[in-house]
């Protein structure tokens, strides 16, 4: 089983990432959930989503405390909690920053395993807003193998309708422009 922990804040699409990555799952002939958790919270508080992918029917109903990957939507969050937090041994850690990998081990004190990507500018660029879901999307399928990128086309296209190409040249994109440590 893998699990994944989206960080994010109310509005930036973290409980729509869980969602459209457990539906490609789906696609696959995989098992899979997806639920956020949170409360009576507004738009721009933060927010956890949770996504758990399977061959096999998933009998769990309790929140991700010990993820394989934990995706951060908003870098602003790394002043408030510690997404590194419970890693899995081997896990990773996917960031939106600007920064590069060495400079957030360095700020931070990531001891896990680190990706980055600009999915802001990404996002901006490509959809004319700062909402990071599908970059993100893009950046863990460029560090893992949990779904196959075009099992992703299908729900992205239901779910954003005539901005669904936008949505997924984003995601494309920045499969191509994450970064990890060599």
């Amino acid at each position: 089983m893998i699990e994944i922990i989206f960080h994010g804040r109310g509005g930036q699409g973290a409980v729509t990432s869980a969602e459209m990555l457990a539906l490609a799952a789906i696609g696959e002939g995989k098992y899979a959930q997806a639920f956020p958790n949170f409360g009576p919270e507004r738009r721009g508080a933060p927010v956890v989503a949770f996504a758990r992918i399977d061959t096999k029917p998933i009998r769990l109903r309790t929140k991700i405390y010990t993820p394989d990957v934990a995706v951060v939507l908003d870098p602003s969050l790394l002043s408030i909690v510690d997404p590194a937090k419970g890693i899995k041994e081997g896990g990773i850690l996917i960031i939106n920053s600007r920064k590069s990998v060495t400079e957030l081990r360095k700020q931070y004190g990531f001891t896990v395993r680190l990706a980055a990507v600009d999915a802001t500018t990404i996002a901006r660029e490509v959809l004319g807003l700062p909402i990071t879901n599908t970059t993100m999307l893009g950046a863990l399928l460029a560090m893992t193998s949990v779904v196959e990128e075009e099992h992703l086309i299908e729900p992205l296209k239901n779910r954003f309708g005539r901005i669904a190409e936008k949505n997924i040249n984003a995601m494309k994109r920045a499969i191509t422009e994450t970064k990890t440590e060599v």
